[in-house]
């Protein structure tokens, strides 16, 4: 966790276009709890490693690309998994929205729990934050846990959390051929984002291998090694499922 005052950041983008809309200054936060199967970063996972940043700081050095956002960007802060982070998250984004900055978190929603003082924290950084990019990667929970190491209960009462709250949603979902591609697991998603009332937009995201020579220099075992990424027809098959 960070030093009081403190975020720990793992890296920087200047000028994301993948982040949510428009040209976006975007965070990497570091930290994550999750161990999904298939990530592309696992490096972001310690939650003691990365620069420390004070918020303050950080948004002096997002400021200064300011003028390429345009009328639809902003700021993004992603992980990693930036809820692990989420004192310094609301403070950042408070003084964000200060500055009249769109701002968007891309989470998994791994940490989110009712308890105090996590949930309090939360409904304030909710207050500051514009747009939430939220990956849900399985719809049963003892799927989610054996490709995650995590139950799902909390991440599906946050985002009905977020829609009787009015926050605009963007879903995201991970297509692993044989994993995460069932069409009882994708017919039980959209009827879960069928109660949600604020999803504005649904990605599919294929799955891809680009960060298994990651895990081989980290001294990882890749439990996916020889799944290829889905066809274009598999992709298409998935999206039916969402139109």
């Amino acid at each position: 966790m960070e030093t009081k005052g403190t975020g720990r950041i793992h890296s920087l983008e200047t000028f994301g276009l993948v982040d949510g809309p428009g040209v976006r200054f975007v965070v990497f936060m570091q930290g994550c709890r999750m161990r999904c199967r298939y990530c592309h970063n696992p490096e972001t996972w310690s939650e003691t490693a990365g620069e420390e940043w004070t918020p303050e700081a950080l948004l002096e050095r997002a400021w200064r690309y300011h003028n390429y956002w345009g009328k639809n960007g902003g700021i993004t802060v992603s992980g990693g998994e930036p809820l692990l982070q989420i004192d310094f998250l609301a403070e950042f984004f408070r003084l964000a929205k200060k500055r009249g900055i769109h701002t968007t978190l891309d989470t998994c929603g791994q940490p989110f729990t009712r308890e105090e003082p996590f949930y309090g924290t939360w409904k304030k950084l909710m207050k500051y934050t514009d747009l939430v990019m939220l990956d849900l990667k399985e719809m049963n929970g003892r799927r989610h846990k054996d490709l995650t190491g995590w139950d799902n209960e909390n991440i599906l009462k946050m985002a009905e959390e977020m829609s009787e709250m009015g926050i605009p949603m963007w879903i995201r979902h991970v297509l692993v051929p044989g994993l995460t591609d069932d069409r009882e697991g994708l017919a039980c998603l959209r009827t879960f984002m069928d109660g949600l009332k604020t999803v504005e937009k649904f990605e599919i995201l294929p799955y891809h291998t680009l960060g298994t020579l990651k895990w081989e220099e980290m001294g990882l075992e890749y439990s996916l090694d020889g799944i290829l990424p889905p066809t274009e027809e598999e992709i298409e098959q998935a999206e039916k499922f969402f139109q």
